[in-house]
């Protein structure tokens, strides 16, 4: 048990701003969690299974970002949409779910060993660069393409089921959930606007799902967070959440004139840094 102080809240407020900025921008959200949590300590200060339960939060608040954000295009039961529409949306639900169903599987059954052999600084360097690169090659590469697929709705099952399988390289840290659904999605024929899209919708029942297996693990193994505890965890979900509201607006406008390369040339700058600080530090 721990009560809040001043240091407490700007720690707070700080992984809300990151959660809220890399969870969307193609990045890499865990990467920049494993980094922070590194040099602010909040895992040494607290524990492993209150740091845990702090990234559930973070992510739930950004998640309900997505939720308001395309609530009318998710929502399928609106009295403004017409019949058409409302099957449209419960077509795209089954998508999503169809797409999920690896990540859900591979998650359950090695979520611990992924945590233990890959949760680490160098792994995150290293994953940073390389889908930097892969990220300004596949832009250079689509500037001569024409894509098939403009919309959410011109996605098959099966398409969304390749798309989820392409999600699974998502689960080494570093990699960045959004970015390689994006780049996946680009892949197959689907535009840069459609694949950003259907990977903010993507997030919400993976993300939901993995934030509530780890909320019952804390509670079986530690009960109920303290007044303390509670007040670190609403201050960082609601930062997340509306920095998140922020940043979904943002990248939904940008993509429309820009590519991603400006964010691959981030992840390759910042992987290297992030080495030599790993050599410096030995």
């Amino acid at each position: 048990m721990f009560l809040i102080g001043i240091i407490d809240v700007l720690k707070a407020i700080l992984f809300g701003i990151v959660e809220g900025v890399s969870e969307w921008l193609p990045i890499s959200s865990t990467g920049h969690m494993i980094l922070l949590e590194h040099w602010l300590k909040v895992q040494e200060e607290f524990g492993a299974s209150f740091w845990d339960l702090f990234l559930v939060a973070i992510q739930l608040g950004a998640i309900i970002a997505v939720i308001i954000c395309f609530f009318s295009k998710l929502w399928p039961f609106s009295k403004t949409k017409t019949k058409e529409e409302k099957k449209d949306t419960w077509i795209l639900w089954r998508n999503v779910l169809i797409a999920c169903i690896p990540a859900a599987i591979v998650g359950l059954l090695f979520d611990n060993w992924l945590n233990e052999h890959f949760y680490n600084f160098i792994t995150v360097a290293i994953m940073l660069i390389f889908y930097g690169v892969l990220f300004i090659v596949i832009e250079i590469w689509n500037k001569k393409r024409e894509f098939k697929i403009t919309s959410c709705k011109g996605i098959s099952w099966r398409i969304a089921l390749i798309i989820g399988f392409i999600q699974l390289l998502a689960l080494i840290p570093g990699t960045s959930r959004s970015g390689v659904t994006i780049l996946g999605a680009m892949l197959i024929g689907i535009d840069r606007s459609a694949s950003a899209e259907f990977s903010f919708f993507l997030s919400i029942p993976v993300m939901v799902g993995a934030s509530l297996l780890k909320l019952v693990k804390y509670l079986i193994k530690v009960g109920v967070p303290s007044s303390g505890e509670i007040a670190f965890l609403a201050i960082g979900a609601i930062v997340a959440f509306l920095v998140s509201m922020l940043v979904i607006k943002f990248l939904m406008k940008y993509i429309k004139k820009h590519d991603f390369k400006v964010f691959g040339g981030y992840r390759i700058i910042l992987g290297i840094v992030l080495i030599i600080y790993y050599v410096i530090r030995g």
